[in-house]
């Protein structure tokens, strides 16, 4: 099953990532560095996410995946750096 899946952080934002072999595991690459800037050492000591699966393919190609990662990105609006993680495809005002 490949899936494409939603991750939101207690701050509200969120993240939209792929996983081509629906790891339970796996939360994506999103940037440590650019999550850390959004929470106080405080707030990272008891730190809660949801891992949401938006959609999902037994039979997508990789190819078919990759795309609609990118459709549900600009869906979210999660590459807008006030709405979430996403640094790719580039926000555009």
């Amino acid at each position: 099953m490949k899936i494409i899946y939603k991750i939101t952080y207690p701050n509200g934002k969120i993240y939209i990532g792929k996983d081509l072999t629906d790891s339970i595991n796996y939360f994506g690459s999103a940037s440590s560095e650019l999550i850390s800037k959004d929470f106080t050492r405080e707030e990272r000591k008891n730190f809660t996410i949801r891992k949401e699966i938006i959609w999902e393919s037994e039979s997508a190609s990789d190819k078919e995946v990759n795309a609609k990662e990118v459709e549900l990105i600009r869906k979210f609006n999660s590459n807008n750096p006030g709405i979430g993680f996403n640094q790719w495809p580039k926000y555009k005002i």
